[in-house]
């Protein structure tokens, strides 16, 4: 039991109830002085993923709306749109403390909610709501990336290597759990507010969100979190300053490092590979289901599948795999489950292969991956964290689906068959898991190169 803190300057627990600190501790090692970054870090990732959730299936019900023949110049115009908000991102990052540019990255998304849902509401059906739509799909593409790599950024600036083996897990599982609420909302709710009401809802929930990011940083203000080990020897206010460097330097930190250009490959690897089953399954949809309520339906309900999975795995298996294989073999999981399930459909292509094999797969990266991936920013500079980061997480992840999109589109105009083209993705999903046990090879290195130079690691 804690006892309570002795000055007005409150510790990192003191926001929590001495039984609930004790409860919590029994999980995953959780230490005392972290329960409340892991609670507010939590509820702040539980708020991001909800608002995307309650408007994921709208996207996907517009994309579709669209045409699932325009879907790969939906993604041309993502890249495009990614590519155009990278230099004012890097921009802000190296002028404005942590404190104020993550606030204004979110403020940013949510004014655009509003302006969906007064748009969705007034303008007529026919080919302006159908452009919106499209314009809409695209938003969303972009804005999901961005709000969820803005999150990672953050806490693996707070949290060292080894706190973020024991800690992302269940910070994915909250991840999950507000992915979970956003789909049974939009199942729930979709007939009662229709889409501009899902738009302000998830509006909110983004202000939530806010609302943990200045929690997070009063919290570390007042008792940083050092290690010997971490990368940044973070203390006050230095640790919450402007990143700094040139708008270019996520960028050309990528270009130095073989370490960030596989974490790049990675990336494209797997969005490569996603885009192929996102076609599938959209052209199926479209083929199987007629009217817009119906698709919209049906995507959250596969959303809540596949994160029902997911929080069980997060909270029962993912932090013990961390912690007693590393990062290395956890990061191979996803590769691993996609080779199986392109080998499925090559030999089932139905509705049922394709489902069973998507829920799986998009499970294994919410619960496996994502988790892994994001240790593996641990050591790396803050710089590094925000900079090269989001161009991994934004501009690498949308160039993959280009080619995913583009590559599909021309494999189609030759003829070949759905069962051919899981056939030529085989390949790259072995490629993708040779990487991901270099990178957990590499990772570990530079943390232990790191901890006996006691330096900032730059990913060489």
């Amino acid at each position: 039991m804690q006892k309570p803190p002795s000055s007005s300057s409150s510790s990192s627990s003191s926001a929590v109830s001495p039984t609930l600190i004790g409860k919590i501790t029994g999980i995953a090692g959780v230490r005392p002085e972290e329960v409340s970054l892991l609670l507010w870090s939590m509820l702040y990732i539980f708020c991001v993923l909800s608002s995307y959730y309650v408007i994921r299936p709208v996207r996907d019900t517009l994309g579709i709306d669209g045409g699932v023949d325009n879907l790969q110049w939906l993604f041309a115009a993502t890249l495009v749109v990614m590519l155009l908000l990278t230099l004012p991102f890097s921009a802000l990052s190296a002028r404005l403390p942590r404190r104020r540019f993550i606030p204004w990255v979110y403020r940013f998304f949510i004014s655009h909610l509003i302006i969906f849902a007064v748009l969705m509401a007034f303008l007529p059906q026919g080919n302006d709501h159908r452009w919106l739509g499209r314009v809409f799909f695209v938003w969303v593409s972009v804005f999901n990336l961005y709000v969820v790599s803005v999150f990672w950024s953050m806490v693996a600036d707070i949290f060292d290597r080894e706190r973020a083996s024991r800690l992302f897990s269940l910070m994915a599982a909250g991840a999950t759990l507000g992915a979970v609420i956003g789909s049974l909302l939009t199942t729930a709710l979709v007939r009662w507010l229709n889409m501009s009401g899902l738009f302000v809802l998830a509006a909110v929930l983004l202000e939530v969100a806010v609302f943990c990011v200045h929690r997070l940083n009063s919290l570390v203000r007042q008792r940083p979190l050092t290690t010997p080990s971490h990368s940044e020897k973070q203390s006050g206010d230095s640790a919450d300053g402007a990143v700094g460097g040139g708008i270019f330097a996520g960028m050309a930190a990528i270009a130095r490092s073989g370490y960030l250009l596989n974490i790049c490959l990675y990336m494209l690897l797997f969005s490569v590979t996603s885009t192929f089953v996102y076609f599938r399954q959209a052209t199926l949809v479209d083929q199987l289901f007629t009217s817009n309520d119906s698709r919209t339906t049906f995507f959250a309900a596969s959303d809540l599948a596949v994160n029902i999975l997911t929080l069980i795995s997060q909270l029962l298996i993912t932090g013990r795999l961390l912690s007693r294989y590393g990062t290395r073999r956890v990061l191979g999981i996803l590769p691993l489950i996609t080779l199986a399930g392109f080998a499925l459909l090559s030999v089932w292509p139905t509705l049922a292969g394709l489902f069973i094999f998507a829920v799986l797969r998009r499970a294994g990266n919410f619960a496996f991956a994502r988790p892994a991936r994001e240790v593996l920013f641990t050591v790396l500079s803050r710089e590094q964290k925000y900079k090269a980061k989001n161009v991994t997480d934004t501009v690498v992840y949308r160039a993959g689906d280009q080619a995913g999109a583009w590559s599909w589109t021309a494999m189609n105009a030759l003829g070949l068959s759905g069962s051919l083209i899981a056939w030529l993705a085989i390949p790259l999903s072995l490629v993708w898991f040779l990487n991901s046990l270099w990178l957990g090879k590499k990772q570990k290195w530079l943390e232990q190169h790191q901890s006996r130079a006691d330096t900032p690691a730059q990913g060489e």
